[in-house]
């Protein structure tokens, strides 16, 4: 039977139909509902029952809770278009599903559980995920997208890393690595994404100049920023890795610049990917500065975060969301508002930590927007996520 009659041929739930589904809708559900009590418990107002302290939960949740679950949505998705394979869905899809969620519970009651136990659950996620990736593009012998498992391998160990670490003192190596990882697979994943959608629109509408295709400079921009980051992550200070950091900001930016975002203004469903990635540049830069005591260390930390990280989520899940369920691929007004928000709470909440004397306003805004980008994203598109595609 052909793939797509076997697709046709699924009778569960939409839900569990394809990866993105659960994890797109629920990873925005969890990253829109999180920032708010992380502010609530920075400020003394709630107690969580964890046995991190409430900085490394804030850290733990965002990198291997709702990131986490917005990878396995996008892998989920992109394996089966790369190998030719069907995707996971039903019952495997489900268990998946339950893994992520048994994690996030896991890690909240870990003060009452224990660390040890927290720690089998929650690593067991993204064990399985790279197992299930692994063994899809292994059979679909698609050998050079083993690159990405490769990075969620590591994703994984790192997770196991940062509880040990916590357990006997602030996860701060682990909490770098993460971010490192994470920014790691925005540059690649969106090095891919960025260029192609952006050619793509342009080829129909715009004709002039396209972007650049990968060559030797992508290459030098990914392998100077990956040892910078490696080199941040040991020791996030000094003049070494300053200079490491400020070429690689100045690679990305250049690297950026080749992809012609200037001329996509027009269509905000591709516009979003070049302001996301321009945080990726913008990080580096702060966390050079970071590094010669000049700007506080969390400037960079959340212009990856926050802006990179964020921002490119927002824009990956409505896209795929629209696509995958047969959707015309336009922004909508909402949409619109949706980008606007994930865009206003990255600058805020990179403002909060470049001047102190407002951060607690700054604050304020950047978890408001944040959480109104992520709920409105999981309001919006949760007939999409829930219901049958669109023939």
């Amino acid at each position: 039977m052909a793939t797509m009659q076997k697709l046709r041929a699924y009778r569960g739930p939409a839900l569990f139909s394809h990866g993105f589904r659960p994890f797109f809708l629920f990873g925005a559900v969890y990253a829109g509902a999180m920032v708010p009590l992380w502010l609530a418990t920075f400020a003394g107002d709630v107690s969580l029952p964890t046995a991190f302290t409430p900085r490394d939960w804030h850290a733990h949740e965002m990198l291997f809770g709702y990131v986490a679950a917005v990878i396995a949505g996008f892998l989920l998705t992109a394996v089966p278009n790369w190998t030719g394979r069907l995707p996971i869905q039903g019952g495997p899809l489900a268990v998946l599903f339950a893994a992520w969620l048994a994690g996030r519970l896991a890690v909240t009651f870990s003060g009452s559980i224990g660390w040890q136990l927290a720690l089998a659950i929650d690593a067991a996620f993204l064990l399985l995920l790279t197992a299930a990736a692994a063994r899809e593009i292994v059979a679909g012998r698609k050998w050079n997208n083993l690159t990405v498992v490769g990075i969620i391998s590591l994703l994984a160990a790192t997770n196991i890393a940062f509880h040990v670490e916590a357990h006997f003192g602030g996860a701060d190596y682990s909490t770098r690595l993460g971010v490192g990882l994470v920014v790691t697979l925005v540059c690649l994943i969106g090095g891919r994404i960025v260029p192609s959608f952006t050619r793509n629109w342009l080829a129909r509408r715009e004709p002039g100049r396209l972007p650049v295709p990968f060559n030797r400079f992508d290459a030098v921009a990914m392998v100077a920023g990956v040892c910078a980051m490696i080199a941040w992550a040991i020791a996030p200070s000094g003049r070494w890795v300053a200079g490491a950091l400020g070429v690689g900001g100045l690679l990305h930016l250049v690297r950026l610049a080749r992809w012609a975002g200037y001329r996509t203004m027009s269509d905000r469903l591709v516009l979003i990917l070049h302001v996301a990635y321009a945080f990726v540049p913008a990080g580096f830069l702060l966390a050079a500065l970071s590094a010669l005591d000049l700007v506080a260390p969390s400037a960079g930390i959340h212009a990856w975060t926050g802006g990179a990280v964020g921002s490119m989520t927002i824009a990956v899940m409505t896209r795929a969301t629209l696509g995958h369920s047969g959707q015309a691929l336009s922004a909508s007004i909402a949409t619109q508002l949706v980008y606007a928000s994930i865009v206003v709470a990255a600058l805020a909440r990179v403002c909060a930590a470049l001047e102190p004397a407002h951060s607690i306003p700054l604050l304020t805004i950047a978890g408001a927007a944040w959480t109104g980008a992520f709920l409105g994203f999981a309001l919006l598109y949760a007939p999409l996520l829930c219901g049958a595609r669109k023939v």
